[in-house]
């Protein structure tokens, strides 16, 4: 017995060496994976956790998301600033995609996305007049506030198979929209037909949209 015991706590710090090496190589891979600027997911990451997230066949808000006039930041104040704007915009989303039980990741430049389950349109209104309020707020950079304003566009997924490309798509869709009417907002939930011209039902705070479909 005795013998038994001491060949386990020999092999004790072996064992506990492999346990953090592997946390140590799990970390390495899991930042390998995220945007260094943000600390969101990057694209193909985030889209494996947003597939998995369809795949519960629950109500869910495919979202995606830009930045109106970023290219005038950089131009003007200078990539330093336009740095300062993405990260505090990706920070921003992440917390509140954490809020909402969801995922957010950055696709590139100043495009974003994330999933969160979805409530019913109400619901949604009203988390997407909050997260506007949120990436709307200036961001300071030098001692001076910085103007930013985002546009977003929503597909709304009821129940039945989804496929993420076409959810994306539809809320690229939306954001487009959103921004040629100057930022906010936009839902869609018609996922499978040709789009016609749009329905706007009440209008849900400044510049927010809803489609009624």
């Amino acid at each position: 017995m005795s013998h038994t015991m001491t060949a386990l706590s020999a092999g004790l710090p072996l064992v506990s060496g492999w346990s953090a090496h592997s946390l140590w190589m799990r970390r390495r891979i899991d930042a390998a994976r995220r945007d260094p600027l943000t600390g969101l997911w990057t694209r193909d990451p985030f889209e494996e956790r947003a597939r998995k997230s369809l795949s519960r066949k629950c109500q869910r808000a495919v979202l995606v998301l830009d930045l109106n006039r970023f290219k005038e930041i950089n131009d003007i104040l200078g990539h330093a600033a336009g740095d300062a704007v993405i990260r505090e915009t990706g920070q921003r989303l992440g917390r509140w995609a954490e809020e909402h039980a969801g995922v957010a990741g950055r696709l590139g430049g100043d495009e974003f996305a994330a999933i969160i389950p979805g409530y019913g349109i109400d619901k949604l209104s009203a988390d997407l007049f909050m997260l506007t309020g949120r990436l709307d707020q200036p961001v300071p950079f030098e001692g001076h506030p910085i103007e930013v304003h985002a546009s977003i566009g929503a597909a709304y997924y009821r129940k039945g198979t989804a496929d993420l490309s076409t959810l994306l798509r539809r809320a690229d869709e939306q954001m487009y929209k959103a921004k040629q009417h100057g930022g906010g907002w936009r839902i869609t939930h018609r996922l499978t037909v040709p789009e016609m011209a749009t329905v706007n039902g009440r209008r849900d705070g400044r510049r927010g949209t809803r489609e009624v479909a």
